[in-house]
């Protein structure tokens, strides 16, 4: 997989089009990604305890990894990933200012 946690990118499609955001999960088996500020529910809560309220809470959803696309540190634009083999370690390269990611 081309995008990993901690990674930032931009929303390619839904409600969030547009939106910029860190990568907080990545489920590999389903090709999932959740971004943190984007994609977000509301989850009604119940009270914990007696007398407290109950309250509705924002919980970021995870969406499909095509709709995601990585943005580069150096470049500031989303660009593509290139891997090349550096020593016995493969780093990711931005496909347009050749950074390393």
């Amino acid at each position: 997989m081309h995008i990993r946690k901690g990674d930032n990118v931009k929303m390619l499609a839904g409600k969030d089009r547009g939106k910029t955001g860190k990568v907080l999960h990545v489920d590999t088996k389903t090709l999932r990604v959740t971004v943190e500020g984007c994609n977000m529910a509301k989850r009604h809560m119940r009270p914990k305890k007696q007398g407290e309220k109950g309250e509705i809470v924002l919980i970021p959803r995870s969406t499909n990894i095509s709709n995601v696309a990585i943005v580069c540190g150096n470049c500031k634009k989303t660009a593509r990933i290139q891997y090349r083999v550096d020593g016995k370690s493969k780093v990711r390269v931005c496909a347009k200012c050749d950074a390393a990611l």
